[in-house]
């Protein structure tokens, strides 16, 4: 029942991904904003993850048939859909999200080549989680400086989507508990909170950029 419940969470998550994705490229052809063409890319990111993983549990129901999602085809999915947080990050804190430091650039792409494969899905979640609770504060921070509502929604999303990883991180830790469940039900959340105000760009024409910085 779990396993049929974490597929369809999956289905889910890339159907909700790829509704925010097309909304993100009209948007962005009705404005021409950067901002959303970034999002665009961010969003079918995300999708194409969670097809990935929905891909796998589909394969291991009706080929495998281990009892088990493949170790790497899951990996893969969380990998592509950092991806998609890296560019949600950045359009939201494009201003003062890289650090000055070489040194401290280097040390974030490093230690991924001292880590097995075993390990790489954690690097990934804990990437992601980082860099959604920074979009989050952000986020919050300029609805403080401009009183924009649509930002109340955008920081709400972000930190449906980081505490989603978490969980779904700790769920190694407990790996028969219905966290995993969960974290997707948050995650697919967090999406939805992002699509309201994405979805009123067409409508409006106006450019997303005015409304994140």
């Amino acid at each position: 029942m779990e396993f049929l419940l974490e597929n369809i969470l999956n289905l889910i998550g890339f159907l909700v991904g790829l509704a925010i994705g097309i909304m993100s490229i009209i948007g962005f052809r009705n404005t021409g904003s950067p901002t959303l063409f970034r999002l665009t890319i961010a969003f079918f990111s995300i999708s194409l993850g969670f097809f990935v993983i929905w891909a796998g549990y589909m394969a291991e129901d009706f080929v495998i048939k281990s009892g088990n999602i493949e170790k790497g085809i899951q990996t893969l999915g969380i990998g592509i859909q950092t991806v998609g947080y890296f560019f949600i990050a950045f359009s939201h804190s494009i201003k003062s999200f890289f650090p000055k430091s070489r040194y401290f650039r280097s040390v974030g792409i490093f230690p991924l080549f001292l880590v097995s494969s075993a390990q790489i899905e954690h690097i990934f979640r804990s990437v992601s989680f980082i860099l959604l609770a920074y979009g989050a504060i952000e986020t919050m921070l300029s609805y403080f400086e401009n009183r924009n509502k649509g930002a109340i929604s955008v920081a709400i999303g972000l930190a449906l989507l980081a505490f989603g990883e978490f969980l779904g991180w700790y769920s190694f830790v407990f790996p028969e508990s219905i966290l995993y469940s969960v974290s997707m039900t948050i995650k697919i959340g967090g999406l939805i909170a992002l699509f309201i105000p994405v979805s009123k760009i067409p409508l409006t024409k106006i450019k997303f950029d005015e409304g994140l910085e």
